[in-house]
């Protein structure tokens, strides 16, 4: 019996040695976390940040660069400053600053690091470097703000911030940390993930002073970072800073498209802003400062401020008539019967070419008509629903009431106004008619659009049916990879047969027509459309759509001036000016370019539109 008790005891001692060894194995061999707990005592992970992509021009200009700089971070945890005045000295803050942002570093973690001061120059960290042995718990990272070439194509470009608390949490890939740059707006916001890059990570032995001793491992263990892709705009810079300044002291825009590629050459809103003050230490002061401004110069106009078209969507109204078969080149109205007003001119013979030429208000009110009523049935309420509802499916082929698909992140529908809008206006079907509706035969009404759209339809017209996806960027990176959404060409649905009288009609508009002497190129054939968007809040907006020369397009604009006045008084003589210089690379009519550099429009404030167009004694709702 003695013998049996002492081999269960011997058997229960040798079962707890094994578990000590196998425990010990364990730990020693195959579990790694002692081993990964020491390392991070004496081992520091340095994220390292990847230089931003840059940005070109067509003609390869860089447009926007990096400034290499290094931001401070805090680990509450490890942070200790003996001496805060000292500190405080070294790097020129205040008290209360190291106080605030140190009381934020530990709300938000204490073992995470936090950006306590960012964008300090190379001047700057060379004189605190060796200073930061006595402060243990701080880091530098290695960054960069964005520098600019040029100041005038700030609102298109956009710019960057630091990531704000509620994109933190609810980024998806969980790429970014507290303190990390993004894209706000434009093309920096649309191309953030090509642009942003790959970050890296390096790993520095450090002694219990936080001295760092050289490369874990020999650096066999870095991710070396990856930079952002570089951005090939079709921006011609030098076009945009000279568009840019005939819109000084003005309020509107300025979109030019090469028609065959649909590639945006200049996009201008005016008033616009200096693009470095929101590229340093001092964001939140200036952007407030802009972000209050009643002018609203962040405000990127072009693919969101809201217009109605006037008479430049005449162009449309003879193109879907022509194609629906219901007008022809010499179909005639007279001005009889119209309660709508026109410009004086000839109508002995008023044809669609003369209709054009002069914007005939009265011929296009009894072509809308005709489109409504012609080859429909029923009453009148039931036929104006159906001529309406061919007329609307036409007119949003041509982009009306639908984004274009434009790289930037603001871009408007605008209103297409169609069967169901005013059966929802009037609250039930068969309640209106031609009668309540007539003012969309001239642009105005409830329709409204964007300048970017405009320029578009200068652009469909030059191609006589159909666009490529108007777009700023062209290729990415460097293998120039391009979007086939911006080479796919799309058709409007009109047969090309019928553009001829229409560039006919818009030749002669700039030749003998509504232009006027300033909108005029003497050896470029430009065709070109007046118009006038109604605003009650002032004088009504000047607009002028084109594309020049006339055989081979290279160039489709629009240009909006907000409280100029009629389409040739400021918008054409403004772009006639902007196709010159792109297609002779200089401008003879400097008298007329000192003008129109030189004119003020600048309205009261509060008659500054851009976000809803305003209401007009015309207008048929209330």
């Amino acid at each position: 019996m003695f013998e049996g008790r002492r081999q269960i005891l011997l058997l229960f001692f040798i079962i707890i040695g094994l578990v000590f060894i196998g425990k010990l194995f364990f730990l020693q061999v195959i579990d790694d976390s002692y081993e990964k707990a020491a390392d991070n005592n004496a081992i520091r992970k340095i994220i390292q940040i990847p230089f931003r992509g840059e940005v070109y021009d067509r003609h390869n200009k860089l447009i926007v660069y990096n400034t290499p700089v290094y931001d401070l971070y805090i680990t509450p945890r490890k942070a200790h400053v003996r001496d805060t005045l000292q500190f405080c000295q070294l790097f020129g803050i205040t008290r209360a600053y190291f106080d605030s942002t140190c009381k934020q570093a530990k709300a938000y973690s204490r073992v995470k690091p936090f950006l306590f001061l960012k964008h300090l120059s190379k001047e700057d960290f060379a004189r605190v470097q060796d200073a930061m042995v006595d402060f243990p718990g701080f880091t530098f990272t290695t960054t960069a703000f964005r520098t600019y070439q040029s100041k005038a194509f700030s609102n298109a470009l956009g710019y960057v911030a630091e990531i704000n608390s509620n994109s933190l949490q609810t980024q998806k890939d969980d790429y970014y940390r507290q303190g990390d740059y993004v894209g706000v707006s434009g093309i920096e916001s649309f191309y953030e993930e090509d642009l942003r890059g790959q970050r890296g990570v390096k790993y520095r032995m450090v002694n219990s002073n936080g001295v760092e001793k050289g490369d874990f491992k020999e650096g066999r263990l870095d991710i070396q970072p990856i930079a952002g892709k570089n951005l090939y705009t079709g921006v011609d810079i030098g076009l945009q800073e000279y568009a840019d300044s005939l819109m000084q002291h003005k309020v509107g825009s300025v979109v030019a498209i090469e028609p065959a590629s649909g590639e945006i050459l200049t996009m201008v809103s005016a008033p616009s802003y200096d693009p470095s003050l929101l590229a340093g230490r001092n964001f939140s002061k200036y952007y407030q400062d802009l972000a209050l401004d009643p002018m609203k110069p962040l405000l990127n106009r072009p693919p969101s401020a809201y217009y109605r078209p006037g008479s430049t969507f005449k162009l449309i109204q003879a193109l879907v008539g022509l194609q629906l078969g219901i007008i022809t080149p010499s179909s005639v109205f007279t001005h009889a019967g119209a309660p709508v007003k026109c410009h004086s001119h000839n109508t002995s013979h008023n044809d669609l070419h003369n209709a054009i030429q002069w914007s005939c208000n009265p011929y296009f009110y009894h072509a809308f008509r005709k489109i409504l009523y012609e080859d429909t049935q029923g009453n009148t309420y039931e036929r104006s629903a159906q001529g309406l509802q061919r007329w609307s499916e036409l007119v949003a082929n041509f982009g009306f009431g639908r984004k274009l698909g434009v790289d930037l992140g603001n871009e408007k529908k605008g209103i297409l106004p169609n069967v169901e809008y005013y059966n929802k206006v009037y609250k039930g079907e068969n309640t209106w008619k031609f009668s309540n509706i007539y003012s969309l035969s001239i642009g105005e009404g409830e329709l409204v659009v964007n300048p970017l759209k405009m320029a578009n339809v200068a652009a469909i017209i030059a191609n006589r049916g159909w666009y490529v996806p108007p777009h700023l960027v062209k290729a990415i990176g460097d293998n120039k990879v391009v979007d086939p959404f911006y080479k796919t060409p799309v058709s409007v649905g009109i047969d090309a047969k019928h553009f001829g009288v229409v560039i006919e009609g818009m030749k002669d508009a700039v030749l003998h027509g509504t232009v006027g002497g300033d909108g005029k190129i003497p050896d470029i054939v430009m065709c070109g459309k007046t118009g006038t968007s109604q605003n009650a809040k002032g004088e009504d907006h000047s607009v002028f759509i084109a594309f020049a020369p006339k055989d081979n397009p290279k160039i489709a604009i629009a240009v909006f001036v907000e409280n100029a006045g009629f389409g040739g008084f400021a918008a054409a003589p403004i772009a006639s000016l902007i196709i010159e210089k792109y297609l002779k690379g200089k401008v003879d009519r400097k008298a007329v370019e000192e003008k129109f550099m030189n004119k003020s429009y600048l309205p009261n404030v509060l008659s500054v539109t851009g976000l809803r167009p305003s209401k007009t004694k015309k207008d048929t709702l209330k």
